[in-house]
């Protein structure tokens, strides 16, 4: 396995997030629907006050059309609820004019008093099957016309989706004046990785063998670098901890007992990005695992089965969950975003167990932003910069 440099100042600290279950993507047991854990105001923002009195620095807001509630209204309303607790937004970018769109994340971030980090998304609308590259020239529009507004007094922009001519960027000036929100972004197709290293800051992916996610970081490293950036790199993974191997193992095989294939597989299709390429290795990985849904001693990819996206926990003892997270941090992982289910109370139990033992930060708003290194300086395996 190859180690990929990390890319902060402070090495010795991680990003560690929870997930606040917005688009109805709550169980006591996958696929078996329960009426105080579906999608509410009451249930998800009580899970965002669980996060943040457990010591989590953000909370991953998602977005579906499908189901749930719409990701910036319930982050507004979490503003006067929260004090510490970063939000981490997801966008679809398109849904919304994105000068309305820069305007309104500007107020959100004046409500949240800076707190606010957004997570691009470049799925289909409802009722839209749109190629590939266009979606991504959409999002890459999108956020140049974001930065625009963030960091300039008018906005010019000349492009195959919008067009605007010397817009007034006033109403549109964050709360965080250093380039505006950090923006965290997933994708796996070549248009996606070019946009997240000339203009995101943090790169997402899901959980896969280790060996796959290095090449995957390793890529993304040279294409930002091509730009004269560096990034953070992040890891969305669900978990299962207990006090012992067993145990965790037992919960996980509990999680799914009552699970039905089938309607696994509806809950999947609801999703719109359940045709992406993300979703695909997610697939490929449950085809690779043993016969328990164990593609590495750890992680098991049963989540997967009712779920589209992230599709696999990490599972074990406090201690063998350290050891997993340490060895992601080792390669280059500085930002976590965890969930489990129901997802109040495996939030506690990571917030008791191993939350504690975790030096964790919120990720540098300028880092990214400015070259640390040029592409002309070598990179050794294991070197840190």
């Amino acid at each position: 396995m190859t180690i990929v440099p990390v890319t902060s100042a402070d090495l010795d600290t991680c990003e560690v997030s929870w997930f606040s279950a917005l688009c109805s993507d709550d169980y006591a047991q996958l696929g078996q629907p329960e009426g105080a854990l579906r999608s509410s105001w009451e249930h998800c923002s009580a899970i965002v006050r669980e996060a943040e009195a457990q010591g989590f620095r953000n909370i991953l807001c998602p977005s579906s059309y499908q189901v749930g509630q719409d990701t910036l209204s319930f982050v507004a309303g979490c503003a006067p609820i929260t004090s510490r607790i970063n939000m981490l937004a997801a966008v679809r970018c398109g849904e919304m004019q994105p000068i309305m769109l820069a305007r309104t994340i500007a107020t959100l971030d004046h409500m949240l008093k800076g707190r606010l980090t957004i997570n691009i998304i470049s799925s289909d609308f409802p009722g839209e099957v749109a190629d590939s590259k266009y979606r991504y020239q959409r999002s890459r529009e999108v956020v140049e016309i974001l930065k625009q507004a963030w960091t300039r007094d008018y906005i010019n922009h000349d492009g195959q989706v919008y067009d605007f001519k010397d817009i007034w960027t006033d109403p549109a000036k964050p709360y965080q004046q250093n380039g505006g929100p950090l923006l965290y972004f997933g994708g796996y197709s070549p248009d996606a990785l070019d946009l997240c290293a000339q203009h995101c800051d943090v790169y997402l992916m899901w959980p896969e063998p280790k060996d796959n996610i290095a090449e995957r970081m390793k890529a993304v490293h040279a294409r930002a670098a091509e730009y004269r950036r560096t990034l953070d790199y992040g890891l969305r993974v669900h978990m299962i901890v207990r006090d012992t191997e067993t145990e965790a193992k037992e919960y996980a095989e509990y999680l799914t007992a009552r699970l039905d294939d089938e309607y696994g597989k509806l809950i999947r299709d609801r999703a719109h990005d359940s045709i992406s390429l993300g979703v695909a290795h997610q697939a490929k990985a449950r085809e690779l695992a043993d016969k328990f849904g164990y593609i590495e001693p750890h992680l098991w990819t049963g989540v997967g089965r009712a779920r589209s996206g992230c599709g696999a926990a990490l599972v074990g003892s406090t201690d063998q969950v350290m050891s997993e997270i340490e060895t992601y941090r080792k390669m280059g992982i500085r930002a976590f975003i965890f969930s489990g289910y129901p997802h109040i109370d495996e939030c506690k139990s990571f917030g008791t167990r191993v939350l504690p033992n975790l030096k964790t930060c919120s990720l540098p708003h300028e880092y990214g932003r400015v070259p640390a290194r040029t592409p002309a300086t070598p990179l050794g395996t294991g070197e840190r910069v």
